[in-house]
């Protein structure tokens, strides 16, 4: 048998983590940008798009829209926006994107109030004891109010099927 270090023995128990690629991201930006800069011209609504990529996924912002035109009250529209750009890019790449669309910083805004919120909500859960189911949110959601709650000590799940998928934060 040959030999074999030991840090080639932890190289082989270590999986290796996927490093994310750089072009492909950048790709599927400029895709994404395109998809959008087509549908804006359409409705003629002026806007300005912004690309960058933050860790594992493409981020395409809509800068300079006034009104909830592209967001919606809760954020539907903008949802429904992200889905048919991901679309888009998945036809010309052939590969599924987790490609993230913000509209006037909605997005960053909406991260900002869910983060208070979970953070509230695991408070009043330490307080009770008990544990408290949430409104049904988006993915995007779910995941900030996940985080929230954990940066707070606390447990949370989600429970249901979509659209009507909540997160239920729970007591140690």
């Amino acid at each position: 048998m040959p030999d074999v270090t030991e840090a080639e023995q932890e190289t082989a128990r270590t999986p290796t983590a996927t490093v994310p690629d750089l072009a492909a991201l950048e790709q599927e930006g400029e895709i994404a940008a395109d998809y959008i800069e087509g549908l804006l011209d359409i409705a003629d609504i002026d806007g300005d798009i912004d690309m960058d990529v933050e860790g594992d996924r493409a981020m395409v912002s809509v800068v300079g829209v006034k009104g909830s035109d592209l967001t919606g009250r809760n954020g539907e529209i903008l949802e429904a926006l992200q889905e048919l750009t991901r679309l888009a890019v998945h036809r010309q790449t052939g590969e599924r994107s987790r490609l993230m669309l913000d509209v006037s910083g909605f997005r960053e805004r909406r991260r900002a109030e869910l983060t208070k919120l979970g953070g509230k909500v695991a408070d009043d859960v330490k307080r009770s004891g008990e544990a408290k189911p949430l409104q049904p949110m988006t993915p995007f959601e779910r995941k900030i109010v996940h985080d929230a709650v954990a940066a707070a000590g606390l447990r949370s799940e989600s429970e249901g099927e979509e659209p009507n998928r909540f997160v239920v934060v729970m007591p140690v």
